[in-house]
């Protein structure tokens, strides 16, 4: 099946981002695309200065755009951090999944916040505004069962490794990596998940904006089971499409069965909820 990753430009006005991020949805699917994601924060500025002000209830303003149009356009659509979610008074980094009767999925929110300090680079405390989610989040497609992961949540394998215990064959991450994090371990980090979990890995990001407070890295990027990359974009607003090949996945566990290789009478994971 075809996947398409749109790694939007986002603007400070809401209205226009979403009605570009929905023309973009319509592209993607005039192509064949049967997933389509949209990137962390496509709705707002990514800044905690931000969060409170962009903030919605779900289901709201932007998660009944992005059902309006994955049903118009009858495809699954990764609505990306759709919004900064308010509910019972805190804020959550979410995100939303609809399918192709514009039904809601999956609501993900981030379970890992952005918590950094490298000194002279970077310092970024997502804690100041908002709060963790508390659960892992699947769907089923007829195409195989997709993981969800926002950003963050990528750098933690053992939340990859859980998806691949419950037969996820595809992860996807909105991301918005940094000018400092993302030269360094955006690629490095999805091939890891890809080759440990011997599934598919999707990240897609803003395009990069100089003039942001928080410059994005962009390169959103698809990484095979082998660890191979075999889409990338740039940093400029795009959308790229691979297709994903199920037949090669199960080739590559069978010539490398580690997943029925695992010692589990000296470790394991577990889901806990």
């Amino acid at each position: 099946f075809r996947l398409a990753l749109i790694q939007l430009h986002v603007s400070a006005v809401k209205s226009d981002n979403l009605q570009r991020a929905c023309g973009l949805v319509r592209e993607a699917s005039a192509k064949g695309a049967k997933v389509v994601a949209l990137p962390e924060c496509f709705n707002s500025p990514y800044g905690t200065q931000y969060f409170k002000e962009y903030a919605e209830k779900v289901p709201g303003e932007s998660t009944q755009k992005l059902s309006e149009v994955a049903r118009e356009c009858s495809v699954y659509l990764i609505g990306g951090r759709s919004i900064p979610e308010e509910d019972g008074g805190k804020l959550y980094n979410t995100c939303t999944v609809f399918g192709p009767d514009g039904a809601m999925l999956a609501k993900h929110r981030k379970v890992h916040l952005f918590d950094i300090n490298i000194p002279g680079k970077i310092q970024f405390k997502e804690s100041e505004t908002l709060s963790p989610g508390n659960s892992f989040s699947m769907f089923d497609t007829p195409y195989c069962k997709v993981g969800l992961g926002i950003c963050y949540d990528i750098r933690f394998a053992e939340m990859a490794q859980v998806y691949g215990q419950k037969g996820c064959q595809l992860l996807v991450y909105p991301g918005a990596f940094n000018l400092t994090t993302g030269p360094a371990h955006w690629e490095l980090l999805q091939r890891g998940r890809a080759v440990d979990n011997q599934v598919y890995v999707a990240t897609v990001s803003p395009a990069r904006d100089e003039k942001a407070s928080y410059v994005a890295w962009g390169h959103s990027t698809v990484v095979n089971p082998w660890g191979e990359v075999i889409a990338k974009a740039g940093a400029e607003e795009t959308v790229i499409y691979t297709d994903i090949d199920l037949n090669k996945l199960a080739e590559i566990r069978q010539q490398i069965p580690i997943l029925s290789q695992k010692r589990c009478d000296l470790y394991g994971i577990e889901m806990k909820k």
